[in-house]
């Protein structure tokens, strides 16, 4: 029997004798359980059926679908409420301007009545004739009535027709014939419409049809 270097006795191997190997495992077990740690899905498979994880799928797209169509909507209202207020400033703009227009071409209609009036003034304080100036006043009064119809005003026919509350102002009444029961037949003041508005009533003398006036007349 032959010892090794530390003195341990050990046999000679015989050529003919089989080599016994011994292979160690726990190296690939070790390797296997960490596998299973790091990919625990892969031994737990689902259990939903088929037709559930179709269903998850579908809703799941329906709503990604939705979102899109919501930022889509909320995208077009915002532009829309841009658009909106562009158009609103653009229309308020021009509302403006043309009120400007119409305002100086008003204006403007209205400066031959000054000048007719300064010529009249200027004709009662050179001593001019009375015919001078009651002629510069004519020309004044036609000339602002001129510029009211330019501007659309005209005025309300009130002697002779039959008193309307939403035209005239009745400041006066006074007995007469029977035909002049509830009938113009003064004007103290002009009145005055534009379109469909009232300026300003027309203020009138009603008549008025009493026994005692049918009486005094007989």
């Amino acid at each position: 029997m032959a010892r090794d270097l530390f003195g341990r006795d050990y046999k000679h191997k015989r050529d003919d004798e089989p080599e016994i190997r011994v292979t160690d495992r726990r190296r690939i077990l070790v390797n296997d359980d960490e596998s299973a740690d790091r990919n625990p899905a892969a031994e737990s498979p689902s259990l939903k059926p088929s037709y559930v994880e179709e269903l998850e799928g579908r809703t799941k797209a329906a709503e990604q679908k939705t979102l899109e169509v919501q930022a889509r909507f909320e995208q077009l209202r915002k532009q829309l409420q841009s658009e909106t207020d562009e158009t609103r400033q653009r229309l308020n703009r021009a509302a403006d301007e043309r009120a400007g227009r119409e305002k100086a071409a008003f204006i403007a209609a209205l400066l031959p009545v000054l000048d007719n009036l300064q010529r009249a003034t200027e004709a009662a304080e050179s001593g001019g004739s009375s015919e001078v100036i009651a002629e510069g006043i004519r020309q004044t009064a036609s000339s602002f009535e001129t510029a009211l119809a330019a501007a659309g005003v005209e005025p309300i026919d009130a002697v002779g027709e039959m008193f309307d509350p939403e035209l005239h102002e009745a400041v006066e009444t006074s007995e007469g014939e029977p035909e002049d029961e509830g009938r113009v037949i003064a004007q103290h003041t002009r009145g005055y419409r534009i379109g469909d508005r009232l300026l300003r009533p027309a203020r009138v003398k009603v008549g008025r049809y009493t026994d005692k006036a049918n009486r005094a007349m007989e």
